[in-house]
């Protein structure tokens, strides 16, 4: 693709992405507290590290159950998530914040998308991506999740040279304004999908991602 693409050609891509993939929102907790602490401990490990260590906290999933657990214990339950004492006090930093500002995902729905992330970004532990999950799978806002696999699927196919999260965000993050917010799980979740593939086959055949004529 030659030169910047148009927001329609992006939008075009990204729904081939979730065509060709189809729906990946099986992964997704009912408990949200559980899909919260995942998104602390997949940081800096891969899924099935992060995986062991929420097994490990199995009947520990619950705001007061977090809340009153030893810090010593927490830390050994996420063990094998790694950097365990740093995630230990990120998940009690977080369930603290959560607890003082009322310990319901319903009292936020009046709260700006910006400001409920800027909110977030104060709270240890939680940097940009992770402000943005949190958002789009807990709080249910629509936000485009600008990750290493987003980042270098727009450099590949000429869709943006991205380097930065703060970069990407500020160019591709209005796409979402306006899409059912499924899709919008959907985006992130094929890119990343797409991204674990082509990792293992560089060679992958990304013609058919490009909008006909």
């Amino acid at each position: 693709m030659d030169g910047i693409a148009s927001d329609q050609e992006i939008i075009r891509i990204l729904n081939r992405l979730v065509s060709f993939y189809g729906q990946q929102d099986w992964w997704e907790d009912p408990n949200r507290i559980a899909d919260w602490v995942a998104m602390i401990l997949i940081q800096q490990t891969n899924q099935t590290n992060a995986e062991l260590a929420l097994a490990n906290l199995k009947g520990q999933l619950s705001l007061e159950a977090l809340l009153a657990i030893d810090l010593t214990e927490l830390e050994q339950l996420v063990y094998p998530a790694g950097f365990y004492r740093q995630k230990a006090r990120y998940i009690k930093a977080l369930m603290q914040w959560f607890a003082d500002q009322g310990g319901e995902i319903a009292k936020f729905t009046q709260v700006p998308t910006a400001d409920l992330r800027q909110e977030l970004l104060k709270i240890k532990g939680v940097g940009q991506e992770t402000a943005d999950v949190m958002l789009l799978y807990i709080f249910e806002r629509n936000v485009f999740i600008c990750d290493q696999y987003a980042m270098r699927l727009f450099r590949r196919l000429g869709l943006g040279d991205y380097r930065t999260y703060s970069q990407m965000r500020l160019a591709v993050n209005h796409l979402v304004e306006g899409i059912p917010h499924k899709l919008c799980k959907e985006w992130h979740a094929c890119i990343d999908v797409h991204g674990k593939h082509f990792r293992r086959h560089k060679d992958m055949d990304e013609s058919w991602l490009f909008p006909e004529n």
